[in-house]
């Protein structure tokens, strides 16, 4: 019998097991078909640090969360309405997180002995009061999966591996999903293995139509597509929106484009979605380190490409001398630091906003550059094409912050025009007559001379260089002014970025100031605080360096700044050296964003309950 269909606004579903257990190809299959049916949505990926954690290990745990809904939706989800849980440890990791009343799809199979034990059970906790809040629907992913490939020609082992399959034709047949682009999907990952790519097919199959024939489901669901304004779209992490971003800009600039990284989590990604692109004119280089990978980016940009190094927080440390480097020369470079759980290796697989002090300050002697970041992945885009036309424009390092959330998320982008995106004018000085290598122009900005230029010789280096002429100068007045000169230079870009915006009253109680990956969180937030009356305004900065130029006069408007952030107050120490303003700080460093509910508490506690 046909199962009924009930209507749901918004669903948030978290797929959880071990970490060989495919969540992330799992939640990724999912993610992209919603994506075809129209939904908007927001995904959450999280997996362990470790290549390969010991299986059945509670820090061995991989997941994936995804919200999907009807109308326009800005995070991931403070909690999963589903927890589809293929193992003890993913149940007793993410439990916590689920909303009373919730969804346990558990994969009895996994709930062994052995693996009970190694997640700290002392017995299953299937059928017990510990899950008694919670509706619980018990399926033998592991034992039906096997069943579907009996005759396969798989060893018992390749089988088994196909029972994220199941689990996702399941969530297919539960959420009306279609099954047809993760079959086309299969054929085209695994063509070369067709007994492989069989079997996840089967899999895939035999998950829906086990939906439809148990009596475990009274219900099935439907989210309806939501009304996004009309265009082209297509799903995007921040990692290929920031490849993409920097692919269109060289394309606007007319130069080629030169990217250089050592591999580093979570920024690995854009070196392998640009490596893709070689018809584009764009070259990729992998370094041997994150040093060499910042001089090969310098030496690009001399030669006159739009020049591009990607890393985290220790790379940025490690690149720190040659980017000093870059601002001395004056030398047009995109840096892009995806951020991530420091100090040190810290949390790599976690996100934080753990590096706009070191941007802003980190590089030794008095050597600005602008920093910007972006907001959501699709964000990523735009920021990174503005990135590249600063770096180009004034001729200087910029870097771009993204973050692990950002980085690896993923939400709708609807796809600008190549005429709607702003130009980038490239003027390589040809004419010998006049040059000077440090003449500027009304930006503070040199000429940018490509070397084996006729007539255009002159001197590189890290010594610092005379005003006009370039020659190494030790002279203390040439130093004062070359320092002011070059501060001048990055201060200046505030008069070509737009105005700060106000969501909300323009003047009143409270604002709400952030900045990066919080921006979703906050955003979905303060709307709801606004509906129910209080009178909170939002403030996103994606420009940090310089500050918009307005920025002071809208703090001013304001009687209470509230900054919250993945850090312990980095733009909050910014914005009270800046504007000697007290600041209202809420910081949660847990390598997850923040969470909705925590934060709209923070803000009534600063509002003292007032609406």
């Amino acid at each position: 019998m046909s199962k009924t269909i009930e209507t749901l606004d918004d669903v948030v579903i978290r797929f959880a097991g071990d970490s060989g257990d495919g969540m992330q190809l799992t939640g990724t299959q999912f993610t992209n078909t919603t994506a075809l049916v129209g939904n908007d949505l927001s995904t959450l990926p999280d997996y362990p640090a470790e290549i390969r954690a010991p299986a059945g290990t509670l820090f061995g745990v991989s997941s994936f969360q995804l919200h999907f809904s009807s109308w326009d939706i800005l995070t991931p989800g403070d909690h999963p309405d589903v927890l589809v849980a293929m193992n003890p440890a993913a149940l007793k990791v993410h439990l916590k997180d689920l909303k009373k009343g919730g969804v346990i799809i558990a994969n009895t199979d996994a709930f062994d002995d052995k693996n009970l034990s190694l997640a700290g059970y002392e017995g299953s906790p299937l059928g017990t009061e510990a899950l008694s809040n919670y509706q619980v629907i018990e399926v033998p992913i592991t034992k039906l999966t096997l069943n579907a490939l009996q005759g396969s020609g798989l060893s018992q082992k390749e089988m088994v591996r196909c029972k994220n399959f199941f689990a996702l034709g399941l969530m297919y047949w539960m959420y009306s999903r279609p099954v047809e682009p993760t079959e086309k999907w299969i054929k085209e990952k695994f063509g070369k293995e067709p007994e492989i790519a069989a079997a996840n097919d089967k899999a895939l199959k035999a998950g829906y139509y086990y939906g439809e024939s148990t009596e475990a489901f009274a219900a099935r669901f439907e989210v309806k597509p939501a009304q996004l304004k009309p265009g082209l779209y297509r799903n995007i992490t921040g990692n290929e929106a920031t490849a993409l971003g920097v692919v269109a800009a060289a394309e606007k600039a007319g130069i080629p484009l030169y990217y250089a990284s050592y591999p580093i989590t979570p920024a690995s990604d854009i070196l392998h979605n640009l490596s893709a692109y070689k018809n584009f004119d764009v070259k990729t280089y992998q370094a041997e380190d994150e040093i060499a990978a910042a001089g090969a980016a310098v030496g690009a940009a001399y030669a006159g490409n739009l020049a591009v190094t990607g890393t985290s927080g220790p790379g940025a440390a490690l690149k720190s001398e040659t980017i000093s480097l870059a601002v001395m020369l004056e030398l047009p470079l995109v840096i892009v630091d995806v951020q991530r759980g420091g100090p040190s290796t810290g949390l790599p697989t976690k996100t934080e906003q753990s590096d706009l002090m070191f941007v802003t300050y980190g590089r030794h002697g008095e050597a600005p550059a602008p920093v910007i970041a972006a907001a959501t992945p699709a964000d990523c885009f735009h920021m990174a094409y503005e990135a590249a036309r600063i770096a180009v424009k004034y001729m200087t390092p910029v870097y771009l912050l993204t973050d692990g959330y950002l980085a690896n998320g993923s939400e709708p982008w609807l796809v600008p025009a190549a005429k709607e995106l702003q130009e980038i004018p490239v003027h390589f000085r040809t004419d010998p007559e006049n040059f000077h290598p440090y003449a500027r122009n009304e930006n503070n900005v040199r000429p940018w001379a490509l070397p084996g230029t006729p007539g255009l010789e002159h001197r590189i280096g890290g010594l610092e260089k005379a005003n006009i002429s370039g020659n190494v100068s030790y002279d203390p007045d040439n130093h004062d002014f070359m320092v002011h000169l070059r501060a001048e230079k990055v201060k200046g870009i505030e008069k070509d970025i737009p105005l700060q915006e106000v969501y909300g009253e323009q003047s009143g109680e409270l604002l709400v100031v952030s900045w990066g990956g919080t921006y979703g969180t906050i955003r979905s937030t303060v709307d709801r605080m606004r509906k129910n009356g209080y009178k909170v305004s939002h403030a996103h900065l994606r420009y940090l360096n310089p500050f918009p130029r307005n920025l002071g006069e809208v703090l001013k408007n304001f009687k209470t700044i509230f900054v919250p952030e993945i850090n312990l107050g980095q733009l909050a120490k910014l914005i009270r050296a800046e504007f000697l303003i007290p600041v209202v700080q809420f910081n949660k460093v847990r390598g997850l964003p923040i969470r909705s509910a925590e934060l709209e508490q923070a803000i009534k506690d600063a509002l003292g309950g007032a609406k």
